[in-house]
């Protein structure tokens, strides 16, 4: 998923909850953490995956970029570990922490922007 026009494509054909599921092991984050992040509850995505129902295209699209969110940090930083490390630090010139904007899909294109100058060289 390299833009945002294949990331909303893919998000309005429905994402199956075992996406979901994957990226929460990735990550190494749990389950009702992730589903938080997203805007919903550990209980709305079992009954999804119980139910087989393919996630609203609301929060496929934010399940996908956070996707590539963290594929672009562990790019930059490694590993998954020390991407989540940087998302715990707060901002360089605030108490904001990074995890603090994942809850939405601006948010994530605001820490992906951040990671893009990061890469160039601009303190973070």
């Amino acid at each position: 998923m390299d833009t945002n026009f294949s990331i909303v494509l893919s998000a309005r054909k429905g994402l199956n909850t075992k996406i979901f599921y994957d990226f929460a092991e990735a990550i190494k984050m749990p389950e009702k953490n992730l589903a938080a992040i997203m805007n919903l509850s550990a209980r709305t995505i079992s009954n999804y995956k119980e139910s087989k129902k393919s996630l609203e295209p609301l929060y496929g699209e934010h399940l996908l970029k956070l996707i590539a969110l963290f594929e672009k940090g562990e790019e930059l930083f490694g590993t998954v570990d020390e991407f989540n490390y940087w998302l715990q630090k707060p901002f360089w010139n605030s108490a904001e922490r990074p995890a603090e904007w994942l809850n939405t899909g601006g948010g994530v294109d605001f820490l992906s922007e951040e990671l893009d100058k990061l890469a160039q060289g601009y303190p973070v």
